[in-house]
């Protein structure tokens, strides 16, 4: 019997709920779309069965969606979990060359996109050779289809063309989502994810935060992103309302979390605090939240102090996961986040099905307390790297996953996060956790944002060294960051140095900040490189 399938899953739920209106697409211009169940299920089943007829995709094969945003976005997720293809959705910051390599390596040749994002696919395929055969617009007009050539078809004509008939039913194991990392330590690889592990994962979430249908959800965060795939499958087969704004902004943020008394929402850390230094920012604008999930990057707990302290009457979840975990391993409830502070530094207990492990650099078990690499064990586990079994094999090891995450489990069996393995600093023969030093410079009242890498250093091999963006009108200088970090650290972890940046840190699509690229300039034409 094939229980663990996203069709069995869903349709249930919206029959019963046919004529609720489960879908709002909002702008800046007002509601753009809004769709009930029925016309949900009716659209996913025309557009499962165009894919194959119209576009001629077999269920193995990828089709690509770079777009923003949109119900359209949720309808070709659930057309690939009913059986249509293998949905392979592109990180929306992606450069034209690394988008090239994405599709060229995962074989993908039928994309979706939006007026958006179509002149950088024609990048991708006029100046570095991606493949194309099918391309098909979401919204735009008539010249957009026009300037981007013959083979291309309107998303709604693709859809009137399909009939709204079942396909085959999935099997369990049969691929769905290809989801590529978002390559912040080198080039991309593509996870590869089944039907069970996309509806184990929606399971995990919901037993920690409810699948109730009087929900209404946000979406700000990109749908790309692995982090909110869960909500993109466990939202409409709870029976609850999705919202969608096409991109995270945060004046849409505030206007469409008021004006459609969201109650349930999923932000990035860096959201968090790119909301609150908003000149139209209030706290009283998000009373309706009930539920706020964070997660997919690491989060100060002076930020975090903050949140909690503006909503007293929400609900704090934070989700620690993966892509390639499908996505979600451990979670940070209210009443951790409630509790005496102490286990604010948490990133969770593991979810119900998912085992974790603690390991040092021989493969051997840690015991409580001891830091090491955190592995996991789980149905919700990728099948593996697209095309890469040596990366595979790497990180796959006796049903383990590596995570390449740096932590440890306390005597309550919550998890720690200290570093990713690539992110940690040796320095003088000492390690040190780029995420311990961060969250102490953060603390600072004049620190927007901090990113702390290792830069070479002929004493000390690395030495520490913080990149920092002031918040506007604060000053603060290099000296003082140092001295406030040595109030609160060993001396072997306190930054070296520190440089001031203008703006926003970069970002990956994942709104993760690239230290990559702050390394880069540091590292380049030596011999070691770190990546």
């Amino acid at each position: 019997m094939n229980e663990l399938i996203y069709p069995r899953f869903l349709l249930p739920r919206a029959e019963r709920f046919a004529d609720k209106v489960g879908f709002v697409d909002v702008t800046r211009a007002g509601v753009r779309y809004s769709g009930t169940f029925a016309t949900h299920v009716d659209r996913v089943l025309r557009l499962s069965h165009a894919l194959p007829t119209e576009l001629g995709l077999a269920r193995d094969d990828r089709f690509a969606v770079l777009a923003m945003n949109s119900h359209e976005f949720i309808e070709l997720y659930h057309a690939a979990l009913f059986g249509a293809g293998i949905i392979n959705p592109l990180n929306i910051r992606f450069s034209a060359a690394e988008l090239a390599y994405v599709l060229n390596d995962s074989g993908t040749t039928v994309i979706f996109t939006d007026p958006v994002f179509a002149s950088l696919i024609e990048r991708a395929r006029d100046e570095e050779g991606a493949k194309i055969d099918k391309l098909v617009m979401i919204g735009g007009s008539a010249d957009d289809l026009v300037r981007m050539g013959d083979s291309t078809v309107a998303y709604e004509d693709l859809v009137a063309a399909g009939e709204p008939v079942m396909p085959p039913e999935p099997e369990e194991d049969d691929p769905v989502i290809l989801m590529y990392t978002g390559g912040t330590t080198g080039l991309p690889k593509g996870a590869l994810l089944e039907q069970r592990a996309e509806v184990l994962n929606v399971y995990h979430v919901g037993l920690q935060i409810g699948l109730s249908e009087n929900r209404r959800f946000l979406f700000q965060s990109p749908m790309f992103h692995a982090a909110v795939v869960a909500a993109v499958l466990g939202i409409p087969a709870s029976g609850a309302t999705s919202v969608s704004i096409p991109l995270f902004d945060p004046e849409l943020v505030l206007d469409t979390i008021e004006g459609e008394q969201i109650d349930t929402t999923m932000m990035i850390p860096v959201m968090m605090s790119m909301l609150e230094q908003h000149p139209s920012f209030s706290a009283r604008r998000l009373r309706s939240l009930h539920q706020l999930v964070y997660g997919a990057a690491p989060i100060s707990e002076t930020v975090l102090r903050r949140w909690l302290a503006m909503l007293p009457g929400v609900d704090f979840y934070q989700g620690y996961g993966m892509t390639e975990a499908a996505s979600i391993l451990t979670f940070l409830g209210p009443e951790e986040h409630r509790a005496d502070g102490a286990m604010l530094g948490a990133a969770g207990a593991p979810v119900f099905g998912v085992e974790l492990r603690i390991t040092d650099s021989l493969g051997k078990e840690q015991p409580r307390g001891e830091p090491g690499e955190v592995s996991a064990r789980g149905g919700n586990l990728m099948r593996g790297y697209w095309g890469k079994p040596d990366e595979t094999e790497e990180v796959m090891r006796d049903g383990w996953y590596r995570t390449g995450d740096v932590g440890y489990l306390d005597e309550r069996g919550l998890l720690h996060l200290t570093d990713r393995m690539k992110d940690m600093i040796v320095t003088g023969g000492e390690n040190v956790y780029s995420t311990e030093v961060e969250n102490v410079i953060a603390t600072h009242p004049a620190v927007q944002e901090v990113a702390v890498i290792g830069i070479p250093s002929d004493s000390w091999g690395e030495a520490v060294h913080a990149i920092v963006v002031l918040k506007e009108d604060m000053r603060a200088t290099g000296e003082q960051l140092i001295e406030h970090a040595r109030q609160n650290l060993a001396s072997f972890k306190v930054p070296k140095s520190v440089e001031f940046h203008d703006g926003p840190l970069p970002l990956s699509g994942a709104f993760k900040p690239l230290k990559r690229e702050l390394r880069r300039r540091y590292w380049e034409g030596r011999e070691r490189q770190v990546s």
